[in-house]
């Protein structure tokens, strides 16, 4: 199935692409998505431990299963004051 991952500022500054498709198996779920992410792109590797994953406006658990054509958004927290 094929999803789109939509890179946060701070990693798509890193990334190839803001915007990236990924092809997965039925079934893969937010942590594949991440898995085959940081296989293809291993600039980003480091990072995605932290980044904060949404599906559809909502926080998405790394084990919450993705469907086809879903857009899983990675958001790298901020700190500051």
């Amino acid at each position: 199935m094929q999803v789109r991952v939509r890179l946060g500022a701070g990693l798509s500054r890193l990334a190839v692409a803001p915007v990236v498709g990924l092809e997965l198996d039925d079934g893969a779920t937010v942590a594949d998505a991440l898995a085959r992410l940081a296989a293809d792109q291993p600039v980003l590797a480091a990072h995605l431990p932290a980044a904060l994953p949404v599906v559809a406006g909502v926080h998405a658990g790394r084990d919450r299963p993705l469907h086809a054509g879903e857009e899983l958004a990675l958001v790298t927290p901020v700190s500051g004051g």
